[in-house]
């Protein structure tokens, strides 16, 4: 009986202190879910703009690969 006593006043304590850190665990938690969220957006819009400038360099480069084609045609045409 004593064991029951010693257990169910440690099982109150617990409960007694962990539920007022448990609601403060969860703000921390939201907290670092928002932190984590503007991170990966940062990271995603990095990625995008690196994305955008390797798309934006391969075609600006296929475009002068073919001006210049188009200009040797035009030379050797005017011959």
């Amino acid at each position: 009986m004593r064991i029951n006593k010693i257990g169910g006043l440690l099982l109150a304590g617990i409960l007694a202190l962990g539920a007022p850190l448990s609601g403060h665990a969860q703000n921390t938690g939201a907290k670092q879910d928002i932190k984590e969220a503007g991170h990966d957006v940062k990271q995603a819009t990095k990625k995008t703009g690196k994305a955008i400038k390797k798309g934006t360099k391969k075609v600006t480069h296929k475009v002068a690969k073919t001006t210049r084609q188009g200009a040797a045609k035009v030379e050797s045409k005017t011959k």
